[in-house]
C-alpha cells in the first residue's frame, strides 16, 4: 500500500469513545514482506465495549459500477469485520457490516455488496455514495492484530 497523502488519513480508534476499555493503534508497517497498514490492539467486553477500528473518509465515493471491495489481508486469528458508512448511517452504531476472514498469511479476500448488512437501520446499502470505510475487529475479547496491503474496488 503505497504510503500517500490519502493512505495517511486513516485512523484508529476503539469502543472508548464510548466508556469502553478496548486500545487501538494503527501504523505503517512491514508485514511478512508486504508495506502494509496495520490495526493492533485489544478488544475488551468490559464497560460495554467490544471494538477497535481504524477507518477512512471516502468524500461521497460512487461505487455503483463495482462489484465490490478486494483486500489483501493477514493477521492474527480473531473475528474481522469491514465496515461502510453511507449518508444513511446517521448515528454512530448504525453502519453495513461484512465478516472479514483473516488468516496468518496474506489472502486476497473479495466482499461483494451482497456481503454488508445494514445494522441498526432499514435502508439498504446504497453504494452509490460511501462516505467512510473501516477495518474493524469486534464482539470478542481478544488480541486483534490484522494488516491490509491492499484495498480496491472490482467489478
Amino acid at each position: 500500500m503505497a504510503r500517500s497523502a490519502r493512505a495517511v488519513r486513516w485512523r484508529a480508534f476503539s469502543d472508548r469513545v464510548m466508556g469502553g476499555v478496548s486500545e487501538a493503534h494503527a501504523a505503517f508497517a512491514e508485514v511478512q514482506g508486504q508495506p502494509a497498514l496495520r490495526l493492533t490492539g485489544r478488544v475488551s467486553l468490559e464497560n460495554n465495549g467490544g471494538f477497535v477500528q481504524m477507518a477512512r473518509p471516502l468524500g461521497d465515493l460512487d461505487a455503483l459500477a463495482f462489484g465490490g471491495l478486494q483486500l489483501r489481508v493477514c493477521g492474527a486469528p480473531g473475528t474481522y469485520f469491514v465496515h461502510l458508512r453511507t449518508a444513511d448511517t446517521r448515528a454512530p452504531w448504525q453502519y453495513y457490516g461484512a465478516p472479514l476472514p483473516v488468516s496468518e498469511a496474506w489472502a486476497d479476500v473479495f466482499l461483494p455488496w451482497s456481503a454488508f448488512t445494514a445494522v441498526s437501520l432499514s435502508a439498504p446499502l446504497d453504494v452509490r455514495e460511501l462516505q467512510r470505510i473501516g477495518l474493524v475487529a469486534a464482539k470478542t475479547a481478544f488480541d486483534a492484530d490484522v494488516a491490509i496491503s491492499r484495498l480496491e474496488l472490482v467489478p
